[in-house]
């Protein structure tokens, strides 16, 4: 008997990742998007409020060849345009936020709860472990979902 092979569905032409400040978890799934999908998928992210960019989410991507220094954190309501094929959140606030867009749009809603790194405690090995750790599972989780 033969066996079925399970293929990821392919990217949809446009993301938008969601979290609290956009400082850490969507501005980090925004980019390994943008590095797996290049042009063929518009990636985007926001948050629902104001943020700075976190120097630990910029260290562990550019670990792994991704520039996230020149990333500026936006919220919801700064974008130009919220009319996405997919818009996936990050934090539950991020989702009660994705409910309420989706709402008046033919957008497919996807929630990924992620843990937040910059509440670990330690010294900055101890840090950093826990922010690769958030790397690395939002890198399994697109390409478990959109392949490689």
């Amino acid at each position: 008997m033969a066996r079925e092979s399970k293929k990821s569905p392919a990217p949809p032409s446009s993301i938008l990742f969601l979290c609290g400040e956009n400082a850490l978890r969507s501005p980090i799934a925004e980019s390994i998007a943008k590095h797996l999908y290049g042009e063929r998928v518009y990636a985007d992210s926001a948050g629902v409020r104001s943020g700075e960019v976190d120097p630990l989410a910029i260290s562990v991507m550019a670990e792994i060849g991704i520039d996230l220094s020149r990333h500026i954190p936006k919220r919801i309501e700064d974008l130009m345009d919220t009319s996405f094929e997919l818009i996936i959140s990050l934090t539950p606030e991020a989702q009660h936020k994705a409910v309420e867009l989706t709402r008046s749009s033919a957008a497919e809603l996807l929630y990924w709860p992620m843990p937040d790194p910059s509440v670990e405690e330690g010294n900055r090995e101890r840090l950093l472990a826990a922010y690769r750790e958030l790397r690395d599972l939002l890198m399994s989780r697109i390409t478990e979902r959109f392949g490689k």
